[in-house]
C-alpha cells in the first residue's frame, strides 16, 4: 500500500509516517522543509501541480491530508483575528486540501478503492461552537463541508472520504498541556482510516471512534 501524508514532517503527520513506515507501507511524506520526503506548500498551487507531475503514474492508496495551521490561538475579539490571518489559515486548511486532492485524483483513481483522510477538528462542529478561535473554527468547518461533499462526489468511482478529529495531542499546535500522545492518537488514527469504506464514507469521527457530531 502506498500512503501520502501532508504535513509529515513534525507532529501527528510525522508519527502517522514513522507508524507506517515500520509496518512496512511505502510512505510519501510532504512539508515544507528541505527534510520533507517530498517537497509541498500546500497554499501554492505550483507546488501541487509540481508534487503530482513527480509523482508520475504512481498509485495512492491512501492520501491523509493533514498539513494544517492555527494562527489566531488566543487572539482577543477587540483587536486580533486579523484579516491576513484568514487568508493564510483557509489557503492552508481548506483551499490546501482540495488541492492536494484535486491533484492527486489521478493517482487516487488509478489505485482503485482508494481511501482519501482529511485531519479536521471538533473545534469545526456546530453543535460544539466553544466560541474563540474564530478563524480556525471556521476553517475546520469549512473543510468538514469540503470533505462530506468530496465524499458524495466520489463514492460511485469507489473512494472513500472521511474526516477526523485526532484528539487533543502533546504537539506544538496541541501543546504540553494537551490530553493525549502522538503515539495515542496515530493509533486511533490508523484504526479509523482502516475503517474507512465506501459504506462509510463521509463520516465525521473521532480518533477513538465515536461519531463527530455535524
Amino acid at each position: 500500500m502506498t500512503i501520502l501524508i501532508t504535513g509529515a514532517t513534525r507532529g501527528i503527520g510525522a508519527g502517522l509516517a514513522a507508524h507506517y513506515t515500520a509496518a512496512g507501507q511505502e510512505v510519501i511524506g510532504t512539508g515544507r522543509s528541505a527534510g520533507a520526503q517530498m517537497m509541498l506548500d500546500v497554499t501554492q498551487p505550483r507546488s501541487h501541480a509540481e508534487m503530482a507531475e513527480a509523482l508520475g503514474d504512481r498509485a495512492i492508496d491512501l492520501l491523509v491530508c493533514n498539513a494544517g495551521v492555527y494562527l489566531d490561538k488566543g487572539h482577543a475579539l477587540e483587536d486580533g483575528f486579523g484579516a491576513d490571518l484568514w487568508a493564510q489559515t483557509f489557503a492552508a486548511n481548506v483551499t490546501g486540501v482540495f488541492l492536494t486532492i484535486q491533484h492527486l485524483l489521478p493517482h487516487l483513481r488509478r489505485a482503485g478503492g482508494a481511501k482519501i483522510a482529511i485531519i479536521g477538528s471538533q473545534m469545526g462542529s456546530d453543535t460544539r461552537a466553544g466560541g474563540g478561535s474564530y478563524i480556525y473554527r471556521a476553517s475546520k468547518g469549512a473543510v468538514l463541508n469540503l470533505g462530506r461533499n468530496l465524499a458524495l462526489d466520489l463514492k460511485p468511482e469507489g473512494i472513500a472520504v472521511g474526516v477526523y478529529h485526532p484528539g487533543w495531542v502533546r504537539t506544538d499546535m496541541g501543546s504540553d498541556a494537551a490530553a493525549i500522545s502522538v503515539t495515542e492518537s496515530v493509533a486511533g488514527l490508523v484504526a479509523r482510516f482502516e475503517a474507512l469504506s465506501v459504506e462509510t464514507t463521509g463520516c465525521f469521527e473521532m480518533w477513538d471512534g465515536d461519531a463527530c457530531p455535524f
